[in-house]
């Protein structure tokens, strides 16, 4: 295969969240199949040293004082020192593809005007909704929400969905305006869509169809051997592995299980814990655990009977599902955004979001149902493999098998 020189570009460089996590599991993939990666980020002070810091844009805030604002608009709006510190790593590194992941606001779309302008191929992974959505989540008042896709962004401005203020969302108004599907369609080659949900979310709002590609996230390698591991029997709880928030569903999923006679394990962090485990204090049948590690993870995905995915959101292709198969764990999902993609009858039961009924009944029914575990784990490994997900890639990279 031809060695290819690819800078990765995403607005941060240390695991902050799942694009933070791809584009960094995707550098180490490629440089393991001995190509040439840089990497582009924003300077910030929890990076973790890549190499390439000393070319990074410099930090900008959101918030702060009136030059700080003026600074991060500027940014946003491609001017300022971001074109010569982009224009910088394009003269010495000399990519023939950039690789774009999340770089709206603290980075800016103007990167892919100039890689474009120097002749690399531009391919942009969709981590979330920005390109369609001005305020990122398809989110109004905590519920799904699709104004501005396929119409005017002016919505933005009605709702005040962005933070739910006017001035931000005066900002996220402009900033769609500025970069609009013309003017991206132009300057990227490709988009990555993790799942045929924001593909035809980006079909809707106009994006050219024949640049649209999905690809689904996989499971890095460490992650996969750690389940490979683990052959744990099961034991009886199921478990909910995410984000402690509204939108994700974890009221609706607390109050269902506080009703019922099972074990729900509850593993990560938000701003709805503490005000979830004072409420739900005397129910011993619900467990709080906080952030975890990915061995403490991998266990306790290993160890349930099934996990849950309650999400009230247009959850994009959630690594939580994935991860939770790769276990040989079946899933009781939403049927919202792309999670119902990833689940069949030999792997998960489908609900409607937000429904507490049919959520009580898909976990009455995960609970007595005889899963095949071994053959979950198994298919999930494959599909979900980095290597399967590394070729789809490097096809559209335009690299030679």
């Amino acid at each position: 295969m031809e060695k290819k020189r690819i800078l990765v570009a995403n607005k941060f460089y240390y695991p902050r969240g799942g694009d933070c996590i791809v584009a960094m599991n995707l550098e180490r993939l490629l440089k393991e199949k001995g190509h040439d990666v840089a990497v582009f980020a924003m300077d910030y002070s929890e990076n973790i040293d890549s190499g390439w810091n000393k070319y990074y844009a410099s930090q900008v805030e959101m918030t702060g004082g009136v030059l700080s604002k003026i600074h991060a608009f500027k940014r946003i709006m491609g001017y300022g020192d971001i074109k010569a510190a982009f224009n910088k790593i394009l003269d010495d590194f000399k990519p023939d593809i950039v690789h774009l992941h999340n770089i709206h606001s603290y980075i800016s779309p103007v990167v892919a005007k100039l890689a474009k302008k120097r002749g690399c191929r531009v391919v942009w992974t969709m981590h979330d909704y920005k390109l369609v959505c001005p305020s990122y989540a398809c989110l109004y008042n905590e519920k799904p929400c699709e104004r501005c896709i396929g119409h005017s962004k002016m919505s933005v401005l009605k709702t005040r969905c962005m933070k739910g203020s006017f001035a931000a969302s005066a900002m996220a108004y402009v900033e769609a305006r500025k970069w609009n599907r013309y003017v991206l369609d132009r300057y990227a080659d490709a988009f990555i869509c993790p799942s045929q949900f924001i593909a035809s979310k980006m079909r809707k709002d106009g994006f050219d169809p024949e640049k649209i590609h999905v690809v689904c996230n996989h499971v890095d390698p460490v992650k996969q051997e750690l389940f490979n591991s683990l052959n744990a029997n099961r034991e009886d709880y199921y478990v909910y592995v995410g984000r402690l928030s509204t939108e994700k569903g974890v009221e609706t999923l607390v109050e269902t299980a506080s009703k019922l006679p099972y074990s729900l394990k509850i593993v990560g962090d938000g701003p709805l814990r503490n005000q979830l485990e004072k409420q739900y204090v005397s129910k011993t049948n619900i467990e709080f655990f906080g952030h975890q590690d990915a061995q403490q993870v991998a266990t306790l995905l290993s160890k349930a009977r099934f996990s849950v995915m309650p999400s009230e959101c247009y959850d994009n292709n959630p690594l939580g599902v994935i991860e939770s198969l790769c276990a040989g764990t079946p899933v009781v999902g939403a049927r919202i955004g792309g999670i119902p993609e990833l689940l069949d009858k030999n792997n998960g039961i489908k609900f409607t979001s937000g429904k507490r009924d049919e959520l009580t009944q898909a976990i009455e029914r995960a609970f007595h149902f005889e899963w095949d575990n071994k053959s979950i784990k198994e298919k999930s490994l494959r599909l979900f493999s980095s290597q399967e997900h590394l070729d789809k890639i490097l096809r559209l990279y335009g690299c030679d098998d």
